[in-house]
């Protein structure tokens, strides 16, 4: 057996070595930020992916998010940004009137996102991945807007066995908001992407997780049973959903399923809300 060091020779032991090295301090930019690293984490913050300039201009981003207000305009410009050769406004979403889509176009146009290539065909000027950005950029932006949350977007957290970004993070009142946004159609929701919903909640605690799919859509078809299927090979088969409002689920007191059914940051709100009445002290 390993004789055991005295408490003498531990003591000298430790003042013999060197300092240690130091470590490469996280980046706690903002206290959204700063609550993910006091839970021992390592955030990094990912460039973002919209289809306009990384610095736009106030009154241009105050004008785009007016038109991302509305649901038939998040339809049509996502299927712009498929469309990187250029597009006819008819051609982006099977949802729209010709007429609906060309005012859409129009706008784009008018913002100096898109340009004009022939009085039937248009081309936006910056191109992105996917609509998922945008739609990030967006929420992130009335979240700080309208109820004052410290937010930040696309984090990596670089944690084994925990897979993708944390589309938004946000901060106030003391409370961690962690928020997952689905932009494209139910239909298109896989059970990988539930469970890794699960994973990043179960690894980050945050006060309130919500799950948000940008869509009209009833959820209770296929999001809500896919989420309660997940709880369920978690051990928490006895999860009943609550209907908060329309398309407004509170899968547990602190996990909500959100649409974007009439008003997407309403729906948000609405969530946010309930989720932090519930966590308040209660008052008789």
């Amino acid at each position: 057996m390993k004789k055991k060091l005295t408490a003498r020779e531990l003591e000298l032991h430790a003042a013999s070595a060197g300092p240690p090295q130091a470590s490469v301090l996280p980046d706690c930019d903002g206290e959204a930020i700063a609550m993910l690293v006091r839970r021992g984490l390592q955030p990094e913050k990912t460039p973002i992916d919209v289809p306009f300039p990384k610095e736009f201009d106030e009154n241009l981003a105050d004008r785009l998010a007016g038109w991302l207000a509305h649901y038939a305009f998040r339809l049509f410009l996502r299927g712009a940004i498929q469309k990187s050769k250029g597009f006819r406004p008819e051609e982006t979403t099977r949802y729209l009137t010709r007429d609906q889509a060309r005012v859409y176009a129009d706008a784009l146009v008018g913002l100096g996102l898109a340009a004009k290539m022939s009085p039937r065909r248009y081309m936006l000027k910056w191109s992105a991945r996917n609509f998922g950005g945008t739609l990030e950029w967006y929420v992130a932006r009335e979240l700080k807007r309208r109820f004052g949350f410290d937010v930040a977007t696309g984090v990596k957290l670089h944690v084994g066995g925990v897979g993708g970004d944390l589309d938004i993070v946000a901060a106030a009142e003391g409370k961690l908001v962690y928020i997952e946004l689905k932009s494209s159609p139910p239909r298109n929701l896989t059970a990988s992407e539930i469970a890794g919903f699960c994973d990043r909640v179960n690894l980050l605690r945050p006060d309130l997780s919500l799950f948000v799919v940008d869509t009209a859509l009833r959820l209770s078809d296929k999001v809500l049973p896919m989420l309660m299927e997940e709880f369920r090979r978690r051990g928490c088969g006895k999860t009943k959903p609550k209907r908060i409002a329309v398309q407004i689920w509170a899968m547990t007191p602190y996990v909500y399923a959100v649409n974007g059914r009439r008003d997407l940051i309403a729906n948000i709100g609405k969530a946010i809300a309930s989720g932090f009445l519930t966590l308040s002290p209660l008052e008789w």
